[in-house]
């Protein structure tokens, strides 16, 4: 595999993110993704919960839909999924006009449809979160094409972002990861193609075999050694 010979040692990455941040600080801010056991114990609802949330902060401001989430999960039952596919069209057509929440229909919509899809799983897998926890890391990009396919709106990062937050071990495509890949020239085009997908795959295949750290934190490494990040203090 050619696009290996361009990707730096792991080594000389954390040298770069610890010479930038402080190897102190740089630790304290890499995070560990949950362990298969708590990804299993962790109820569906909070799958759907986090997809929800990850698809109204897409194109949006964060803070405020933090600030509505109170009102989310209350209006949609704790995102509980066999009371969200009991919802009629025409009560979600309510719900999603209400004001206590951020009124977008097409994003609303999805909660069913992510419920319908996390219920499917379920009767296969016995729970989301077995499903989740059974996929390997190691392929992570097969599960996130599984969500865009599958899910409602989850592609691009938002299936990613979803996944990283509930806990399951991902990198991200943010743009300082997805620029180191263009500066070492492992990639070309668009960065979701299934070759770069691939090949960014393999690179984080590899980083783990040497290090032996999560995707997460080889991810977070990889953004904090390259790019505008500044360097914190020890």
């Amino acid at each position: 595999m050619e696009h290996l010979d361009q990707l730096e040692s792991f080594d000389a990455l954390y040298q770069r993110a610890c010479e930038r941040k402080g190897k102190q600080a740089l630790e304290a801010m890499l995070g560990k993704p949950r362990t298969d056991a708590e990804l299993k114990a962790l109820g569906d609802d909070r799958y759907l919960a986090e997809m929800t949330k990850k698809i109204f902060q897409s194109g949006f401001v964060w803070r405020v839909v933090e600030q509505k989430w109170p009102a989310f999960e209350e209006l949609f039952f704790g995102f509980d999924i066999d009371k969200v596919l009991l919802v009629p069209d025409e009560m979600l057509e309510r719900k999603a006009a209400d004001p206590a929440i951020i009124r977008n229909f097409n994003k609303v919509k999805t909660i069913r449809d992510n419920a319908l899809m996390i219920d499917a799983v379920r009767r296969q897998h016995g729970s989301f979160g077995q499903f989740i926890a059974d996929w390997p890391s190691d392929n992570i990009i097969g599960l996130w094409a599984y969500l865009k396919k599958h899910g409602a709106r989850l592609g691009g990062n938002t299936g990613p972002y979803a996944l990283r937050f509930v806990g399951k071990d991902t990198f991200l495509l943010s743009n300082d990861v997805e620029s180191y890949f263009r500066q070492r020239n492992i990639i070309s085009g668009a960065v979701t193609s299934k070759g770069s997908l691939q090949k960014i795959q393999d690179c984080f295949n590899l980083l783990k075999e040497q290090s032996g750290r999560s995707y997460q934190e080889l991810s977070r490494i990889i953004a904090f050694s390259t790019g505008d990040n500044v360097p914190t203090e020890t």
